[in-house]
């Protein structure tokens, strides 16, 4: 199989890298869509980042159910995180996530690079297509709230 290209996408929030970055690792449940984008659906209330290189990535349920969504690789705060990413999946199906947080004048680039799409195997074209639509979503919500 041929090597899928990276989903690459960015925005701009009126917020300085330290105010972002808490918002993304901290504050998830203000801005990800859990109903649509968890493994508990409807049930899903939260998402936890043990913060250091090797931390757990979980969600949350009401009933208490935890998921695991990734495993951290690299944590810089207000910088970078990176991380194994498996929401939903067996952890040898992960694929490799990245944000940055690059100041810029009165305001922070928040850039995700999601790549690794072939130990999906034959369904990795898909999955990727999905993310491609997903994270413009997804993140445009985080850049809603983050500009309050």
């Amino acid at each position: 199989m041929s090597t899928l290209p990276p989903v690459d996408h960015t925005v701009n929030v009126p917020l300085p890298p330290a105010d972002a970055f808490a918002l993304f690792t901290q504050e998830m449940p203000k801005w990800w869509p859990l109903s649509t984008h968890s493994c508990g659906g409807d049930d899903a209330n939260g998402v936890t980042f043990e913060p250091r290189v090797g931390g757990r990535v979980m969600e949350q349920t009401r009933t208490g159910r935890q998921h695991p969504w990734g495993t951290l690789l690299e944590w810089d705060p207000p910088r970078v995180l990176a991380m194994r990413w498996h929401p939903g999946q067996p952890e040898e199906q992960a694929t490799l996530l990245r944000v940055t947080f690059t100041a810029r004048d009165r305001s922070t680039d928040v850039r995700i690079v999601h790549e690794g799409w072939e130990v999906r195997g034959e369904s990795a074209a898909a999955v990727r297509q999905e993310y491609e639509k997903g994270w413009p979503l997804v993140m445009g919500q985080f850049a809603g709230v983050a500009a309050g």
